[in-house]
């Protein structure tokens, strides 16, 4: 339902849960519908059209789930004690859906005590990309194969061990048996799992990787052996920090309580770059936190983590990425990233990065570019060229990614003349032929917002033969490349340059 994609959006940093039903939604794309319509700087958040497509993604565009989903997250800000910034974003995007169906807008915070009616544990609906596709169980450790399927580790290495060379999945051969950690994913099951308080049979009582409580005394040792003057002792307890603070949500009160976050904040400069990679991912998954985002960027962590995001080692500058993220959902954190030069970094692992690397980065880069001063720092960076081998490199699987972030990138006039280029436009018009729903729809709006501020972008277009495909999505694609169609056939018509 709706919390949990909210959830997402707060923690994505790779792959993002596709939308019920909808087997062309891509993960990004549901992203940006959520973070367009949440954001306050974003142009694009009163779109009526965005809205509706979100709600019915999310199984909210009912007066009846609406109802219920209200009562769901009251109950959550009641046992909470307190609202979040997230749970208020929620709110706000709710409001939003109840306006489009003409329903009252009340404060969730005020309704009397619901029936806990979605609160059941027998009735509660386990996202399907939780799953393991082998054991039909919820990850605890999700992997990545080389065709881009996910699996629970230990049984897709099962699977290999049996000397199988193909995805369980697709049945394709595969390349190679590497695995590839899921962080992302893990993340938004764990936050996903403290939300609705679910355990799995084989994990009752787990609260930890290393045991069924974390005690206190466990806390303060571990934080006081982040400044032992030895080496070994500072590793050792930097992982642990980090394994503890992953899955489990009271651990990452106490370690903060405690004192951890500027005892890894230093940690972050020292030059064994496993004491660096365990220090950034610990401060990855304390940023899961609201409070701790906070806490973290006061300590003046920002500049250090973009200095590990620029020097570290690949998995430290990934995680450094999916730090900057994390913190970005903070709206003066984007603002300091941007002034500590951190999207020049962004772009640089954009362009260098593995693919998991590129995910994180475009991740980032997006979020920060809500902000409209930061979507010119991120031109100025060099950001559309890696992009462009983004849309070009199918073998990549981050069309919908790249083309998410043109479309934010097109509102800015400097975007507009950066990407208005021929070569961009003939690939566009490619896509709009070839892609998915999903790829046509966002290539038929960034083309759209291309050609409503320059004509010749429309003509371009033509001469690359998109004329033909335009009247075909506009009958048979998703309501919004309908819409978006139309309105680049109206532009031809009123510009004179109908075939």
């Amino acid at each position: 339902m709706f919390m949990t994609a909210v959830i997402q959006v707060e923690l994505m940093v790779t792959q993002l849960r596709r939308g019920k039903r909808r087997k062309d939604t891509q993960d990004m794309e549901l992203a940006v519908d959520l973070m367009a319509v949440s954001s306050k700087t974003d142009e694009r958040n009163a779109d009526i059209a965005i809205i509706e497509r979100l709600a019915k993604k999310l199984d909210l565009n009912t007066v009846e789930n609406l109802k219920k989903e209200t009562i769901a997250i009251s109950n959550v800000a009641k046992e909470r004690g307190q609202t979040s910034e997230c749970i208020e974003q929620i709110v706000e995007i709710l409001n939003k859906f109840k306006q489009v169906f003409g329903m009252e807008v009340i404060d969730v915070f005020e309704d009397p005590v619901k029936p806990k009616l979605l609160l059941k544990p027998g009735s509660l609906v386990i996202p399907h990309e939780f799953l393991c596709p082998i054991t039909l169980e919820v990850m605890r450790d999700p992997v990545i194969i080389a065709s881009g399927q996910t699996f629970e580790r230990e049984s897709i290495q099962k699977w290999f061990d049996s000397n199988h060379r193909t995805c369980p999945k697709t049945r394709e051969r595969l390349g190679h048996l590497s695995l590839a950690p899921n962080h992302a994913l893990k993340n938004l099951i764990t936050q996903w799992r403290e939300t609705n308080n679910y355990k799995s049979p084989n994990t009752e009582g787990l609260a930890s990787p290393q045991g069924s409580s974390i005690k206190q005394e466990e806390i303060s040792s571990l934080v006081e052996e982040l400044s032992s003057c030895q080496l070994k002792v500072q590793r050792r307890a930097a992982k642990d920090i980090r394994m503890l603070s992953k899955e489990n949500a009271e651990s990452r009160i106490l370690f903060a309580e405690n004192g951890a976050i500027p005892a890894l904040v230093q940690l972050l400069t020292y030059p064994d770059s496993k004491i660096q990679e365990h220090a950034v991912t610990a401060l990855l998954n304390l940023s899961i936190n609201d409070t701790n985002k906070k806490l973290i960027a006061n300590e003046q962590a920002i500049p250090t983590i973009i200095d590990v995001l620029r020097n570290g080692r690949m998995e430290s500058r990934e995680n450094s990425a999916a730090a900057l993220f994390s913190l970005s959902m903070l709206d003066e954190n984007k603002v300091t990233i941007a002034l500590s030069d951190g999207i020049p970094a962004l772009v640089e692992l954009l362009e260098q990065g593995t693919v998991r690397g590129k995910k994180d980065a475009v991740t980032a880069l997006f979020n920060l570019c809500l902000n409209q001063a930061n979507k010119a720092r991120a031109i100025d960076a060099g950001i559309v060229p890696p992009l462009l081998l983004l849309l070009k490199d199918k073998k990549l699987n981050m069309v919908d990614e790249a083309l998410s972030m043109f479309l934010l990138l097109v509102t800015h006039p400097q975007g507009r003349y950066e990407i208005g280029q021929l070569s961009f436009i003939g690939t566009l018009v490619d896509i709009i032929k070839k892609g998915t729903p999903k790829n046509k729809e966002c290539a038929a709006s960034v083309l759209l917002e291309l050609s409503s501020n320059n004509s010749s972008h429309i003509l371009a277009a033509l001469q690359f033969g998109v004329y033909e495909h335009l009247v075909d999505i506009s009958e048979t694609g998703t309501n919004r490349a309908q819409r978006k169609a139309r309105g680049l056939l109206q532009v031809m018509k009123t510009s004179d340059q109908l075939p």
